[in-house]
């Protein structure tokens, strides 16, 4: 029996990987900051402790007696600053912490078009490459997973491209061109799962991505097919984009798309291979059209 924590557990990935954790006989701790929304894990025989990457104390409370430590915690808007502390920071106490237990295995979250060459590009990108860097290098057994677009029922980024596809016209940014490959969130959980405990996944690095790569022009035919929908497209410039993006910027809150996520978008395709993920953790994937018609059903 595997007893892992789980930081980001009440977010939309981490709810999916507590339950397929639990379906498969471990013990689950998971971490959530004091008033956060831990409705998703309402009925789950899952142990809560209150805590905050940002506060060591808390994460060497949450981590003692566990095996492995699932870290899922990002963010993807915010100060350079902002970035810096709750990622960047973050991992370093996580890491510290989990040495200071003795856990055996280390299981990370980073981001499909992390690399090397992009970590310069956007705050976001930079601080998954200062995560995986910091993973490596702490002495830890350690498992990383870099997932493209995760798509789910009742969260991630579909339920917007599901509105999107319902309003009169169907605005798409810039050609539409750009490839990427999303993969459905219990595949992911599985991924994650699996990982905890797989002996030939120890301190390697995999791409996961679903088995069909769409540009989002096709994506947005795909949806529209699925939910009965006949409705014209506008490419808008990359160049309005950002202008609108800058404005709302300014304004207090999240918003609906940033410059850095522009950027992102801009920079080409996000898809990877697969195979290596697919041989060592020897599961199917869900394709996307499935996922799709899963989203629409009421």
């Amino acid at each position: 029996m595997i007893d892992a924590l789980v930081t980001g557990g009440t977010g939309f990935v981490g709810a999916n990987l507590i339950r397929e954790l639990l379906a498969e006989g471990s013990t689950v701790r998971a971490l959530a900051r004091k008033g956060s929304d831990q409705r998703a894990l309402n009925g789950l025989t899952v142990e809560l402790a209150e805590g905050d990457v940002t506060d060591p104390e808390s994460l060497r409370r949450a981590i003692s007696g566990c095996d492995v430590v699932v870290h899922l915690v990002a963010i993807i808007q915010g100060r350079p600053e902002d970035f810096q502390r709750i990622m960047v920071g973050g991992i370093e106490n996580v890491v510290h912490a989990a040495r200071e237990a003795g856990v055996k295995r280390f299981v990370l979250m980073s981001a499909l078009g992390t690399t090397g060459e992009t970590k310069d590009l956007v705050p976001y990108y930079g601080a998954k490459w200062q995560m995986e860097q910091t993973v490596k290098g702490s002495g830890l057994e350690h498992v990383i997973f870099r997932p493209s677009f995760v798509f789910g029922r009742d969260g991630g980024a579909l339920p917007l491209f599901m509105r999107i596809a319902r309003a009169p016209v169907t605005p798409i940014i810039g050609a539409g061109t750009q490839r990427f490959q999303p993969i459905w969130v219990e595949d992911v959980a599985e991924f994650f799962a699996k990982a905890v405990d797989e002996p030939a996944a120890a301190n390697r690095t995999f791409e996961l991505g679903g088995p069909d790569p769409v540009d989002w022009n096709e994506l947005y035919d795909r949806i529209k097919h699925v939910l009965g929908k006949r409705r014209p497209t506008l490419h808008v410039p990359f160049g309005l984009m950002r202008l609108n993006a800058a404005l709302l910027e300014k304004l207090p809150g999240p918003t609906p798309v940033t410059r850095d996520q522009l950027k992102m978008l801009q920079a080409g395709d996000n898809t990877g291979d697969v195979r290596p993920a697919l041989e060592t953790f020897r599961q199917t994937l869900v394709p996307l059209d499935e996922q799709l018609r899963r989203a629409a059903r009421p």
